[in-house]
């Protein structure tokens, strides 16, 4: 069945061929036509072809679903309480994993999978089509191949993080679980990732360990990825240009050498205003990774210490209010910079033979997203050609 998407006052393609010719590639007044999961045609509604069905947006803006590249699903527990002790001015430092641990070892297949599905559908509510997810929280060669199976049930954009952190029980021999996780446990998981990640900080893995873990996923089939620079300042930026990881996260203290890096390679850094905005960490500035070319991509980080809200709408508010993009600059990153980010090029744009993932808002420009915080905008969401 065809489905023309029909008077729509504002089209966000992502395509700069289409409408006014800039990175959003708006049109005004347009239509849309998906065949099955994908989009047959795009362009002014007076132009619009048949269908088997008519969809009346009734003026307001439509745009690709969002892509959400940084998430942590797969947990147990709860540590609102950490959260009012740093809004009481206790400086966040990233030992609050070691809880959520201890609670996603506990918990039973049953409780994750209906955690991992209540935040999915929130992503999906919230606009959010595509969106991957990381292991992390299990520490165990066990825990993690089950975090990562019950993240298959939801995405396919997983990601092996062993790396999380030392757990309590090899503090006193790291090296050893730096061994652990890039051999068994990396063979246990391999089948249910596609991707490895590291993160690469203080009090967590240093270069040297990020590399040797890094690179024994690589070996096995894995594409890296690299959480670095979220506590301070250090050489994970380069690492994961180094290394031509997909992208590298967080990036709040990168340097001028870190952002020349990154512009001179491939590597997206993905910036997660939700963990400044949950830690009071400082804002990291976009305008210096945007004016030197890097591609950037907005994620949620959804995780339940540092950046508790799958909302991208409120990721792309703080972001225009504090971080310095534009709103225009935040959408591109909320959608095709996600898929730059997992290397997809089938999602973040509607354009013909892409995947028919679109987004209506209850409002005439994707500005109000920026201009009207905290409001849920989201009216539709269409994921594969099929409405929520």
């Amino acid at each position: 069945m065809t489905v023309l998407y029909d008077d729509i006052g504002e089209l966000v393609t992502n395509d700069p061929a289409a409408g006014d010719g800039s990175p959003l590639g708006v049109i005004t007044g347009a239509a849309l036509l998906v065949d099955g999961d994908r989009i047959a045609w795009v362009g002014p509604k007076h132009e619009a072809p048949a269908a088997d069905r008519r969809v009346d947006c009734g003026g307001t803006s439509v745009l690709p679903g969002f892509v959400d590249s940084h998430a942590h699903l797969v947990f147990a527990g709860d540590r609102s309480a950490e959260f009012a002790a740093r809004m009481a001015g206790r400086p966040y430092d990233g030992g609050g994993i070691a809880s959520t641990v201890a609670a996603t070892r506990g918990a039973s297949n049953g409780a994750l999978a209906a955690n991992v599905g209540r935040l999915a559908a929130e992503l999906h509510r919230g606009g959010v089509t595509t969106f991957e997810t990381k292991s992390g929280y299990g520490l165990t060669t066990v825990d993690e191949q089950r975090s990562l199976e019950l993240a298959t049930s939801v995405t396919a954009e997983t990601t092996f993080l062993g790396a999380h952190v030392v757990p309590p029980e090899y503090r006193e021999d790291r090296d050893a679980y730096v061994r652990l996780v890039a051999a068994d446990m990396l063979a246990a998981c391999r089948e249910h990732a596609r991707w490895i990640d590291v993160f690469c900080d203080r009090g967590a893995f240093d270069v040297d360990e990020a590399r040797f873990i890094l690179t024994a996923g690589v070996d096995v089939g894995l594409v890296p990825r690299l959480h670095a620079s979220q506590l301070g300042p250090g050489d994970g930026i380069r690492l994961a240009v180094e290394l031509g990881a997909a992208s590298v996260d967080h990036c709040t203290y990168a340097t001028d050498a870190d952002i020349d890096a990154l512009a001179a390679g491939d590597t997206v850094a993905t910036l997660l205003p939700g963990a400044e905005f949950s830690t009071r960490a400082p804002w990291p500035d976009a305008r210096r990774f945007l004016d030197a070319g890097v591609t950037v991509a907005l994620a949620t980080d959804c995780n339940p210490g540092s950046s508790y809200t799958t909302s991208m709408g409120f990721c792309i508010a703080v972001a225009v209010r504090d971080m310095g993009f534009t709103p225009a600059e935040a959408l591109w990153a909320a959608t095709a910079g996600g898929a730059r980010a997992l290397r997809r090029d089938d999602i973040g744009v509607l354009a013909a033979g892409k995947r028919a993932d679109l987004v209506r808002l209850d409002a005439p420009s994707y500005i109000h997203l920026a201009y009207r915080p905290g409001v849920p905008l989201v009216g539709d969401v269409v994921r594969g050609g099929v409405g929520d």
